[in-house]
């Protein structure tokens, strides 16, 4: 039996919508990697850097030999950060290898459109890029910058913007409990904000957590003191009740949360918040997950 045709440098991430999808790695890493709260690619293996593409050509090729493919996940953590010609060639040997592939993604860091027009970001949807998972993790600027996002409102608030007018599906994630007590309200309103302002197609909360600990954390917010599961869901009831979105699909189910919530905003607004409600006043009734249950 042939050896699996792509060769990975352990550890590899990827969103848990692609499950089932085919992790292409083509670069190692990720090329920021300078967020306290992220723990993904630190290991000294993961130091970033781009993928030789006479490898990554020859994996999608012997891939398209051995296997049958609908979905691509475009590997380490942010893809995007390649230079646009590149990312067509990449694109332009999936569709000739793997004619079956229906779908390509990628994470994408609001940096790395920056330089790119909303031309190059059509010409890489036309060529097969459908949909790029945006960490935003907050709206609001204090936050960001407790954090070392390297990011502001405004530059993720552009980015989602030219994607959304290349016509490339966003799926951007927010952290709960990011700001701790000190920064919740913030938190939530402005990152509502930043949500109205660009309407993504799908959106995702994820409860922020420090497997490792929180020093590196602390190190740059001294005062940080996360919050409870109460506050976790207050921070949340704030977050969706700011929400004005016409149709986006909302999800909070990541292993990392306690309550589970599914529906599309704004339809499912109100029962969403209803949800979070009992969570807050009877958690009882809520089904929330058990601590041995939660993880990355």
């Amino acid at each position: 039996m042939p050896a699996f045709p792509v060769r990975y440098i352990e550890p590899v991430y990827r969103p848990p919508s692609e499950a089932r999808s085919l992790i292409l790695p083509v670069t190692n890493g990720c090329s920021w990697n300078k967020c306290t709260f992220c723990e993904m690619y630190t290991a000294p293996q993961k130091k970033f850097r781009a993928r030789d593409e006479a490898e990554v050509l020859d994996e999608i090729r012997r891939c398209g030999e051995q296997l049958l493919v609908r979905r691509v996940f475009l590997a380490d953590g942010d893809a995007m950060v390649l230079p646009t010609h590149r990312l067509l060639r990449i694109l332009q040997a999936i569709r000739e290898h793997m004619p079956s592939v229906q779908r390509v993604s990628s994470y994408c860091l609001p940096r790395n459109l920056k330089r790119k027009s909303v031309q190059e970001l059509v010409e890489l949807r036309e060529a097969g890029l459908a949909l790029i998972y945006v960490g935003a993790e907050s709206g609001d600027d204090e936050v960001l910058r407790r954090v070392n996002k390297g990011e502001t409102h405004d530059s993720t608030k552009a980015a989602l913007l030219k994607a959304g007018e290349a016509g490339i599906k966003r799926s951007v994630m927010i952290l709960n409990g990011l700001g701790g007590r000190s920064l919740s309200e913030q938190h939530a309103l402005n990152s509502a904000r930043l949500m109205n302002d660009t309407q993504p197609e799908f959106l995702s909360t994820l409860v922020v957590s420090f497997p490792l600990g929180m020093e590196r954390y602390r190190a740059q917010f001294p005062d940080f003191e996360p919050l409870d599961p109460p506050g976790l869901f207050r921070e949340i009831e704030r977050f969706l009740g700011a929400l004005e979105l016409r149709r986006t699909v909302f999800r909070s189910d990541h292993a990392s949360n306690y309550l589970v919530l599914k529906g599309t905003l704004g339809e499912d607004k109100e029962r969403l918040l209803a949800q979070v409600r009992t969570a807050i006043e009877m958690p009882e009734r809520a089904r929330l997950r058990p601590e041995w249950m939660r993880g990355l």
